[in-house]
């Protein structure tokens, strides 16, 4: 009886490494993906190292105890270039920041995948495309601040169902259509939502479609 349960608990053991290894592995290949997507004159990236079991002792990078990537904080560290699908392999992740940087091209739509995001900060950019209307599944967002950017089409009505959302920023990027008055936009300040000149008003159900002046 002694030996099968010091076989079970050494098989437990091992099978609770492979399994750290693999996910880890595979945040951290996630994460060099954005690593090589990215241009980093400063070196503030030189610790993110592929050939380690996990990303958890890279610079900017903060882990749960189970060795799962849950923070991202890489604002205002002069990187550009653009990022990459496989940030939605990030599955723990809780906060993006990115923000302050010159970072160029889309939104992925997989950044709807991080179902424990909290934060989505890409404020401060040169990020253009529309909102994706995956951000919508994000039902622990909090904090979505895309100020400041080149993002065009409406803002996306999915974001209406995102109850847990506190804080909304889009202004000075080049959306257009009406601002969503129902859900957590009911409690966002005007002025964020200004210095967007194809942007109306509060929308008024029934009287003008949400992707006014979009065409």
């Amino acid at each position: 009886m002694a030996a099968q349960t010091w076989l079970w608990t050494s098989l437990t053991v091992a099978l609770t490494f492979i399994l750290t290894v693999v996910n880890g592995n595979s945040e951290g290949d996630a994460l060099f993906t954005l690593r090589k997507s990215l241009s980093d004159p400063d070196n503030v990236l030189q610790s993110w190292d592929p050939t380690l079991v996990n990303p958890c002792t890279w610079f900017h990078i903060t882990c749960n105890q189970d060795n799962r990537v849950t923070r991202l904080d890489l604002g205002n560290s002069n990187l550009s270039g653009h990022l990459v699908p496989e940030l939605g392999k990030l599955e723990h992740l809780q906060y993006l920041e990115l923000y302050k940087n010159n970072i160029q091209g889309i939104i992925p739509g997989e950044v709807g995948s991080l179902k424990s995001l909290i934060s989505l900060d890409l404020y401060n950019n040169n990020i253009s495309g529309t909102i994706p209307t995956s951000l919508g599944r994000l039902k622990s967002l909090v904090f979505l601040r895309l100020n400041d950017n080149r993002l065009t089409g409406p803002i996306p009505r999915e974001l209406s169902n995102v109850s847990s959302l506190k804080v909304v920023d889009v202004s000075n990027n080049d959306l257009c259509g009406t601002i969503p008055t129902s859900g957590p936009f009911e409690h966002i300040p005007l002025n964020n939502f200004e210095n967007n000149p194809r942007l109306e008003g509060p929308e008024l159900l029934g009287l003008a479609s949400y992707d006014t002046n979009c065409s």
